[in-house]
């Protein structure tokens, strides 16, 4: 694995290195045919820790996800969450593991045919021995959570898409999760809509302290909800650290070193550096010519 390389704040590693991590990825290698997805990708999050993933399209960040969440097996190395290897469960051992984690979804996720009530009850009738009545409370109070408990008895379809966000997150921290995944929690949300979400999620993690890892390519996003952010370039871990170091590097001249440059364009948005000269660079002439001599 390439680790380009790693900035780290003094303080925030003395804060973590007390505690054990609740997910450690050694060494994550995945595959689809020839092409290699991840390559050898190391990372560890903390109790407590807002960690966002990021990178753009195709670098492995959703695939990384689906590895943590147990959805992907490793091609090599592993994946721990709560020191269980994840792919050394069988399908009963991991229903078990799953009620200590919560995923918000892209979309949200919910059910159509379902209420937003039914949508949050449905882990608590699922995976619990609670009555109706106690469920129907624990309902209210998820929903109350992320202030959406008036829409307890609409459909999915009679709410806006920040109102579904909240829903997918209510029915996410319903069995009380010990971690939270969240994919693109800002993707199709106006600016003021998506703070909302993202102040929401932080206060969550502040009262629940659950450790939250948050997918996402929204720089703003990223910026005011991380505690510490990882990069991902082409599978790789390209820099990991601090939210203030990436703050820093966005904020800086150009460095002359390739990894630095890179992380640093993307994070300004720029329309010329090392990611678009790779692109410009990828051959696209030669094989737009082998293709054509294949011609009859």
């Amino acid at each position: 694995m390439r680790v380009f390389f790693t900035m780290t704040d003094n303080d925030n590693n003395a804060n973590r290195d007390d505690r054990e991590p609740v997910i450690e990825v050694r060494g994550l290698v995945k595959r689809f045919g020839c092409h290699t997805v991840l390559s050898g990708v190391n990372l560890d999050v903390y109790p407590g820790e807002m960690l966002v993933i990021m990178g753009g399209s195709g670098c492995g960040k959703s695939t990384l996800l689906r590895h943590l969440i147990g959805s992907y097996i490793a091609d090599e190395g592993t994946v721990k969450l709560f020191g269980q290897n994840v792919a050394e469960l069988d399908d009963a051992a991991y229903d078990e593991f799953k009620k200590r984690f919560g995923v918000l979804f892209q979309s949200g996720a919910l059910f159509n045919s379902m209420t937003v009530g039914e949508n949050v009850a449905l882990p608590l009738k699922e995976h619990t021995d609670l009555d109706d009545a106690t469920i129907d409370i624990m309902v209210k109070i998820k929903l109350e959570q992320v202030g959406l408990r008036q829409a307890e008895d609409l459909m999915p379809s009679e709410i806006s898409g920040g109102m579904k966000k909240r829903a997918g997150l209510a029915r996410a921290v319903s069995l009380d999760p010990e971690i939270l995944f969240y994919d693109e929690p800002s993707a199709g949300l106006d600016p003021v809509t998506s703070a909302e979400i993202d102040f929401l999620m932080m206060d969550l993690a502040r009262k629940l302290g659950v450790a939250s890892v948050v997918v996402t390519h929204e720089m703003d996003s990223a910026f005011r909800i991380a505690d510490r952010m990882i990069m991902l370039d082409k599978g790789n871990v390209l820099m990991d650290g601090p939210r203030s170091d990436f703050e820093a590097l966005r904020d800086s001249g150009l460095t002359g070193a390739p990894a630095k440059d890179t992380v640093r364009q993307f994070l300004r948005g720029d329309s010329e550096g090392p990611i678009t000269q790779r692109r410009q660079n990828s051959g696209f002439e030669d094989d737009i010519l082998n293709a054509a001599a294949g011609i009859d």
